[in-house]
């Protein structure tokens, strides 16, 4: 993305040079949406995220019943057109707790992705912009943090603090940014050698402004890539630690939390339903997330629009 913006022409008029830019940036990005459309994994995997995120965002109209609501009369019901996806151990509608947990999960994904993302896009700007000692610095910093395993010490943390769902999202958050820091300063490295930045300098631009107004904007293709193949792990993470019971603790639902009720071996022969389900989402929301961001990385890619 950061050569995308370079190979945009010069202005044709002197009268109104903004509108010429306007316009080439427009046809930029209308290319940019149409080579996206044109991968069907990718499409399919947008739908399949706009339909989730709707479902389970309007979860109350969508079902009559309550995510906690035990009914003992009703357990482990197979799917019928009373209980669509069948009931739990307890009598709850798994349907219902698979909407609900749908929102913990995205919550989790989208919150911690964010955090990563601020915190790995400043550390990754300051080291590529100022370079010498505080790139050293920084980056050491980032190897530091890449060294450790980082499954062992997320469950080594969550289980010395409290588990929850803010807890979840802090641990995920803190040691989840490195990529994203070494990937924008790779892109700050080549892009603050560029005529524009040069001729930002010579105006008289802070720093900071240079950083957000002029480089950054040029490096966000990557950075957008990285955060949707992002959220997808993240959310296959946070399901590893509620399986564990190191994640969202019940009655609050997650996709991950329903799969520790159903590890007993009489579940999965009585009742497939139980963990099938719960699994199922979780399966198609990463590689939802997977799809798009392989077609955001063929969409934002230099080379293939130039052609």
């Amino acid at each position: 993305m950061s050569q995308i913006h370079q190979h945009l022409p010069a202005p044709a008029t002197a009268e109104d040079p903004k509108a010429v830019t306007i316009g080439e940036r427009r046809s930029l990005w209308l290319i940019i949406i149409s080579r996206f459309f044109q991968n069907k994994l990718a499409v399919a995997g947008l739908v399949c995220l706009i339909l989730i995120i709707l479902a389970v965002s309007f979860a109350p109209y969508l079902t009559p019943y309550e995510p906690h609501k035990q009914d003992l009369t009703n357990r482990l019901q197979p799917p019928s057109a009373e209980h669509w996806l069948g009931t739990d151990h307890v009598g709850r509608d798994i349907f219902t707790r698979i909407l609900y947990g749908g929102r913990v999960s995205l919550m989790v994904g989208f919150s911690a992705m964010a955090i990563m993302i601020t915190i790995g896009t400043l550390v990754g700007a300051i080291a590529g912009y100022y370079g010498g000692r505080i790139d050293a610095i920084l980056m050491r910093t980032v190897d530091v943090f890449i060294s450790f395993p980082s499954i062992f010490l997320l469950i080594t943390l969550v289980a010395f603090l409290q588990p929850g769902l803010s807890t979840i999202i802090f641990v995920l958050a803190i040691f989840g940014w490195m990529g994203t820091a070494r990937l924008v300063r790779g892109e700050f490295l080549t892009l603050k050698k560029r005529e524009f930045v040069l001729a930002a300098r010579t105006t008289g631009m802070s720093n900071v402004r240079i950083i957000f107004s002029q480089i950054l904007p040029n490096a966000m293709g990557p950075i957008i890539v990285a955060a949707t193949l992002g959220v997808g792990s993240i959310i296959m993470t946070e399901s590893t630690l509620s399986f564990l019971g190191l994640g969202v603790q019940p009655p609050t639902p997650s996709w991950g939390n329903m799969l520790t009720d159903a590890q007993s071996v009489t579940i999965f022969r009585t009742a497939w339903w139980y963990p099938t389900f719960p699994g199922l989402m979780i399966l198609i929301t990463v590689l939802a997330f997977n799809f798009v961001g392989e077609g955001l990385r063929d969409a934002l890619d230099p080379r293939v629009i130039e052609k």
